[in-house]
């Protein structure tokens, strides 16, 4: 047996009710069941989708943060090239050490990124001085 309810409706929603529950195949007892139902769902979802936007929220504040520090590290990288391209002189042709020099500090510089990167270690942390670049 279903537990019984006692319900108070102003006149105006007792009218509609009697208006509905008096079609063929309907109940008032299944109109109210029904809605209610309805309503009760919707408040569950609207908590879910209130919580989703928050934490939504959140990772969009994160993803911007690290748009723009991608943006200041692409910045300031193409700033040291253009400065080191435009400041140092090209090696002429007879200083062949030097260039080997400079293409054996590349090859270093290139081989520690790929192991400080597959490392999962940021590049530029705990960089003593023993260990900088020659």
């Amino acid at each position: 047996m279903k537990p019984r309810h006692h319900l108070y409706l102003d006149e105006a929603l007792t009218a509609q009710l009697e208006r509905l529950g008096s079609k063929p195949g309907t109940s008032k007892s299944a109109i109210i069941s029904d809605a209610l139902r309805d309503y009760l769902n919707r408040r569950a979802t609207r908590e879910v989708d209130d919580l989703l936007k928050m934490r939504l929220d959140r990772i969009s504040t994160q993803l911007g943060r690290i748009e723009r520090n991608g943006h200041v590290l692409l910045e300031t990288l193409s700033l040291f090239v253009r400065y080191q391209l435009t400041v140092t002189a090209p090696l002429p042709d007879a200083e062949k050490a030097a260039q080997a020099v400079g293409r054996e500090r590349f090859r270093r510089f290139v081989d520690e990124v790929g192991r400080q990167l597959a490392g999962g270690r940021s590049i530029g942390a705990g960089l003593a001085d023993d260990e900088a670049p020659r």
